[in-house]
């Protein structure tokens, strides 16, 4: 079946790849915050020599910023290696 433009136009907003992959960032994301932000507690962490003391809250936020940096490294669009073919 051809597909026209009309069709196109009745795609519901959840069909969509993009928007079916971001929701279960946001929900993981949104989960990830509230319990970041209930654990208030003062800790004592040691940075590999010094020991520092500070809100749990804290800690888990870097440590939650720092796990996204790396899934942002790791997931970044590469450029299409099939796009230029041997002639």
């Amino acid at each position: 079946m051809i597909r026209t433009s009309t069709d196109k136009a009745h795609e519901s907003f959840l069909s969509r790849p993009g928007v079916r992959r971001l929701i279960p960032f946001a929900v993981i994301t949104a989960i990830a915050l509230i319990f970041i932000f209930e654990n208030s507690a003062s800790v004592e962490i040691r940075l590999l020599i010094p020991i520092v003391t500070m809100p749990l809250w804290g800690a888990l936020l870097i440590a939650w910023a720092l796990g996204m940096l790396a899934c942002l490294f790791t997931l970044r669009r590469r450029p299409n290696r099939h796009s230029r073919r041997a002639d």
